[in-house]
């Protein structure tokens, strides 16, 4: 119902996951990837999130509409937005602004690609060309895809790299490991005062 083709199998879905509001500047690839979709119909973004600013998402999918290939998809709980996720080609995210990433870091653990907008805050979980792609303009953006979706070998390697650094910096279990340890050192600090 978003206007992409249902025969999934001719079709190439970036998804760009986030809150609309103006810090993730979901507009930003929106021209240059609807110029690709022209020469290549098999390419679409769909940007998916809630509705953070309700005024500045009825201006997303208001200029959304101007550009063919380039959909504003509604909100999804976690499984199924997880499930979409597998289905797509790659995870994008364009902010001007961020913090660590969930999405990114899910996109990871998932296997799923990611091309993230080169800022300090995905830079720091984002390795280019290592556990994903960072792109710093629109025309980047779009060749860093063609070389994703023409190089299997990279596309492989990237998402290995990338479960491995989720698997080893960002686990649950590792996590759990650290609080506990400083759950205990707390503990037998006041138990020895």
């Amino acid at each position: 119902n978003a206007g992409i083709p249902a025969d999934t199998g001719s079709v190439r879905l970036f998804l760009l996951v986030c809150g609309l509001r103006r810090v993730k500047d979901p507009l930003y690839l929106v021209e240059a990837f609807s110029d690709w979709h022209r020469k290549d119909p098999s390419v679409h973004l769909g940007i998916i999130g809630p509705a953070v600013d309700p005024l500045f998402t009825s201006e997303v999918k208001e200029r959304v509409k101007r550009f063919p290939g380039v959909h504003v998809l509604q909100e999804l709980p976690q499984q199924e937005l997880h499930a979409a996720l597998r289905r797509s080609l790659a995870l994008v995210n364009s902010s001007v602004s961020e913090g660590m990433s969930a999405a990114i870091l899910e996109a990871m653990d998932l296997e799923i690609p990611v091309l993230a907008r080169n800022i300090p805050g995905n830079a720091a979980i984002v390795k280019h060309k290592e556990t994903g792609l960072l792109f710093s303009t629109p025309q980047e953006f779009i060749a860093l895809s063609k070389s994703l979706m023409d190089d299997p070998i990279m596309e492989k390697e990237i998402i290995t790299r990338a479960k491995d650094y989720v698997k080893k910096h960002h686990s649950w279990e590792g996590e759990r490991k650290t609080y506990q340890n400083l759950v205990q050192r707390l503990s037998d600090l006041a138990g020895s005062s």
